[in-house]
């Protein structure tokens, strides 16, 4: 059934939501993971790995912590699958030279494409709200199949400049920065996790649960909020009011 709102932007998780999980964990992951050592080593002094590797330090207590130290620390953290935020600045360092040297090409599901053109045409404001970083989005809107979708995309949001994905307060800074603060039920948001879209429902988002067979929250379900099996399940009329 197909679920209607009269809304202006459209927030999108990506994975479990845009694109496949199994493609982070199976693909990404492993490139990044083989990667660590060397953006450590080569690429110390940038202010980006400098500012992560002292979050590394803090969230370990170990201020004094060696490269060898803080590589395992993100290691860890990728088995557990921690939305760690330096563990996500540094996976998007790598990513986006990844992307950018052609080794990698993100994923979207079949039906997300068309309808996020169809959006962006009718006017509707496009917009990413990821635990992966700023940098791994931009890196993977700008590498897809079809090309360049940046221009789809007019903001990202990340842990570190929205804060956490299961806190309303996150998108209530969001909804500050798109100017809604004062009216955050124009503002949709889909995602897989049911947490994610209480905490959007909580800050008076509009919330459509995402539920695709295989993705890991798909048995969970998205509690009482309206779900869709595909983008093609949900309709955008904007009133001109």
């Amino acid at each position: 059934m197909s679920q209607v709102f009269d809304i202006d932007s459209v927030v999108l998780d990506i994975e479990g939501t845009t694109s496949a999980t199994g493609f982070v964990v199976d693909v990404l992951y492993p490139y990044s993971r083989s990667r660590f050592g060397a953006l450590l080593a080569e690429r110390g002094g940038d202010p980006e790995v400098v500012r992560a590797v002292a979050q590394v330090r803090e969230l370990i207590a170990e201020p004094d912590a060696d490269d060898a130290r803080v590589e395992k620390a993100l290691n860890a953290w990728l088995d557990e699958d921690r939305k760690a935020t330096p563990l996500k600045t540094l996976q998007g360092l790598i990513w986006s030279e990844g992307f950018a040297r052609g080794d990698l090409v993100s994923h979207f599901y079949d039906d997300v494409l068309p309808a996020l053109r169809a959006w962006h045409a009718a006017g509707v404001r496009l917009h990413v709200y990821s635990s992966g970083s700023v940098a791994a989005q931009r890196a993977w809107f700008r590498s897809s199949p079809e090309g360049d979708l940046l221009p789809l995309v007019e903001g990202l949001y990340d842990t570190e400049n929205a804060g956490p994905k299961q806190e309303a307060d996150s998108y209530r800074t969001i909804a500050t920065a798109l100017g809604l603060a004062a009216t955050p039920e124009r503002v949709l948001f889909l995602s897989d996790r049911p947490g994610e879209l209480d905490a959007a429902r909580a800050a008076g988002w509009h919330t459509v649960g995402v539920r695709r067979p295989g993705e890991p929250y798909y048995e969970q379900g998205v509690g009482d909020h309206a779900q869709a099996g595909a983008f093609d399940e949900i309709t955008i009329m904007r009133s001109t009011a």
